[in-house]
């Protein structure tokens, strides 16, 4: 067995960060696309467009910037902002697993 969990980040209950909108920002950054970045992630474009456009008026910050498509085609990009985002949620999620992996081990060794 395993332990699992699932971290978000609310204000005034509503979600404001989570697992998978990290994960969302993640693969944009990687892809350089929204909509590649929802095709990895099993969701259609709007899903995504409409989870970034919560965080973003959530937080109170631009998280990707987008560029209309022409010749070489449109694309987006992740704000500083949105990679400083991500990187504090990933330490504050990996140090949350090694308190969950520990207390764990001491109730079920």
């Amino acid at each position: 067995m395993q332990p699992k969990f699932n971290l978000w980040l609310e204000e005034e209950d509503e979600v404001v960060f989570s697992t998978w909108r990290a994960a969302l920002l993640t693969r944009i950054s990687e892809t350089g696309s929204i909509s590649a970045a929802a095709a990895q992630m099993g969701v259609q474009y709007r899903t995504a467009w409409q989870k970034i456009n919560e965080m973003e008026t959530r937080l109170g910050v631009k998280l990707v910037q987008t560029q209309v498509g022409g010749h070489h085609g449109g694309g987006a990009t992740l704000t500083p902002a949105a990679r400083d985002y991500v990187d504090k949620f990933e330490r504050f999620n990996a140090a949350i697993e090694k308190v969950v992996e520990a207390k764990y081990r001491q109730a079920f060794s």
